[in-house]
């Protein structure tokens, strides 16, 4: 098919997308039509950009005149006010690209079908970045062939430690900051006068020297939580990070049983601590009906880093499991890290983000995780290297991941 993209990013006149009537100085036909018109078939495959950023102003909204273009039953007979003859469209592909779909008018969303295409792994990063990116920093810096490199261990370095988004539009920054400093390395040698060329090859510890000192540290606090700790899985806009759930006694005596919270948490991960408070003492009472630990001590729980703010359901198990862990004064097995929604009565529900969440598992030298049972098909999905040397749990009900977390 041939190919013509247009962006509506800001766009808030339906004349773009309608045309303009001819009655009008400088009438145009729609962006449709053009496209027509420049690609000479009558089934082209047209990316419409950035959907999710459509403005609306006083020439109309042109979401709405989008949903009769895109929609199958309607778009054979659509009519460009320029034309003002039916044009079939039906056989034209429409693709759209957006960042968040919150922002897209339901009834334009429910003509689409929605593909969610997540983030580059690390291994994805770093073969994008040998084929591409970095030979094409090398042409665009003019170093000469052969002269320069970035070692893998460099490389691998860079994405963990500098450029952890999805995409790879800031690792592409930093590898060619890098080139542009070798560049003038090489310049301040004399090579353009004909001198010499040494071959420098960039190693973990010159990265600091040409991008700085790293973004990102290791997320790893403990190599063996204490007990009231336990490490949950999140997911960021960077992709998957842990997270720490602490929890400490701060008062003790009789009828002192509470809870309090801190951390920058949000309203849903409130609530998420208050259901694990109230399952972990129906589990406490099930497991030693005579410990009354939880009607004699107020409770701290703590989730680092303090000014960053989280919310969401599925760090319930967690919280669970770090109020148990400072019940039973046990800690956890080693190496375990766990993500899910927990219900009043104890059920795991399944959550979002799987394949982040396994990644940040994996960067941070987990070996047990902890999933609900529902999030099975997410895992199906991951390549087999995201996967290898990982002992994931499939579990429903909250007394599975006590047996996985506190083993007899």
């Amino acid at each position: 098919r041939k190919y013509y993209r247009f962006s509506v990013g800001g766009l808030s006149d339906v004349a773009e997308v309608k045309g303009h009537r001819r009655t009008y100085i400088g009438a145009m036909p729609g962006k449709l039509v053009q496209c027509l018109k420049t690609s000479g078939t009558g089934n082209p495959l047209v990316l419409i950009d950035e959907i999710d950023k459509l403005g609306r102003g006083v020439s109309g909204d042109p979401a709405s005149a989008l949903l009769e273009l895109l929609d199958p039953e309607q778009n054979s007979g659509f009519v460009d006010h320029y034309l003002d003859v039916p044009l079939d469209l039906s056989k034209v592909l429409f693709v759209c690209t957006a960042n968040t779909l919150d922002t897209i008018p339901a009834p334009l969303l429910d003509r689409m079908e929605i593909i969610r295409i997540s983030g580059y792994i690390s291994s994805e990063k770093f073969a994008i970045a040998k084929t591409y990116l970095e030979p094409d920093a090398v042409e665009m810096t003019g170093m000469p062939k052969d002269s320069s490199e970035i070692s893998d261990g460099a490389m691998h370095k860079l994405i963990d430690e500098y450029c952890r988004e999805s995409g790879v539009r800031n690792l592409k920054n930093h590898i060619e900051k890098v080139y542009r400093k070798l560049a003038l390395e090489l310049v301040r040698q004399n090579v353009h006068k004909g001198s010499e060329v040494e071959k420098i090859v960039v190693e973990e510890e010159d990265l600091s020297k040409y991008v700085g000192p790293p973004a990102f540290t290791t997320e790893r606090i403990w190599e063996q939580t204490p007990i009231g700790v336990i490490m949950g899985l999140a997911w960021t806009s960077m992709g998957g990070s842990t997270l720490y759930v602490e929890a400490s006694v701060v008062e003790k005596g009789e009828g002192k049983g509470s809870i309090t919270t801190t951390g920058s948490l949000g309203d849903v991960m409130k609530e998420s601590a208050l259901i694990a408070y109230a399952c972990a003492k129906d589990c406490l009472l099930q497991m030693d009906p005579e410990n009354d630990f939880f009607q004699t001590n107020r409770i701290h729980i703590h989730v680092p880093a303090g000014a960053t703010p989280k919310d969401g359901p599925s760090a319930g198990c967690t919280m669970i499991t770090a109020l148990l862990s400072l019940a039973l004064g046990r800690s956890a097995v080693p190496d375990l890290a766990m993500t899910g929604e927990v219900t009043l009565t104890g059920r795991i529900l399944p959550v979002g983000g799987i394949k982040e969440k396994v990644i940040a598992a994996r960067r941070s030298g987990v070996k047990t995780i902890i999933l609900p049972k529902e999030n099975l098909k997410d895992v199906a999905e991951l390549a087999e290297e995201v996967k290898e040397g990982l002992d994931i749990n499939y579990v429903e009900t909250y007394q599975q991941v006590l047996d996985i977390a506190f083993p007899k």
